[in-house]
């Protein structure tokens, strides 16, 4: 009786090792299997990885103005405040319109900096190199200077609705306040249209680059012009 009890025990036992075993195997199968399949996931998400397309980025470039003559006569003082523009020319995408109505973005052509701070800076630029003020500088908040000249970037995009080919457009209009009286003593606005020589994203940065400076020279030579000789008027071209 004793023997079959003990024969009985070992075979409990090695069915249970037997268990234990086919357990083990299922586990290191499942274990491998997911181990595959993580790495084949890794090499899918490599190759796609490969091909992220990354964004463009453009800036506008004007040549630098003359040096400022001496300012003999010249004793007033300008700020400059930052330029404004609509929404949609400040969210950094580079902007195109099928219709007067329909505004388009590139997604993957963007300025490098904002295009407000490109014209503020370079209407402070040639303002300096007129001789026309003493003094030109970005506006700080402070009332130490005799005038403030605000603007507005109304427009710089690329046109493909107008007959032709593809044109760009760019539209600024600024007016200059006297600080102690609070008057405009000054305005004008400009637009400038060009054509563009070749249907791809950097002809039409290239194109927007001569036109930007065609408008910012017609804006300012007005006012350095006629406050060099006295009088200044308010303009529109």
């Amino acid at each position: 009786m004793m023997r079959i009890d003990n024969a009985n025990r070992r075979k409990k036992r090695q069915r249970g090792c037997s268990d234990t075993g086919h357990r083990r195997m299922v586990i290191m199968r499942r274990t491998v299997t997911t181990i595959v399949f993580s790495l084949a996931a890794l090499v899918i998400l490599t190759g796609c990885a490969g091909k992220v397309r990354y964004p463009n980025y453009y800036t506008l470039n004007l040549p630098a103005p003359p040096d400022p003559p001496a300012a003999e006569k010249a004793h007033a003082s300008l700020a400059i405040r930052e330029f404004r523009a609509p929404t949609y020319l400040r969210q950094g995408a580079i902007v195109y319109k099928t219709s007067p109505e329909q505004i388009g973005f590139y997604a993957y052509d963007r300025w490098a900096i904002d295009p407000r701070d490109f014209v503020t800076n370079s209407i402070i630029d040639r303002l300096r190199a007129c001789g026309a003020f003493a003094r030109v500088q970005g506006y700080n908040g402070s009332r130490d200077v005799d005038y403030v000249l605000s603007g507005r970037l109304e427009k710089l995009e690329e046109l493909d609705y107008q007959g032709g080919g593809v044109k760009v457009q760019v539209a600024i209009s600024a007016e200059m306040t006297s600080i102690a009286s609070g008057a405009v003593v000054w305005s004008n606005a400009v637009s400038e249209i060009g054509d563009v020589n070749k249907r791809d994203v950097p002809a039409v940065v290239s194109e927007m680059n001569r036109t930007m400076q065609r408008a910012i020279e017609k804006l300012v030579t007005p006012l350095s012009a006629g406050w060099a000789g006295g009088s200044v008027a308010a303009q529109r071209n």
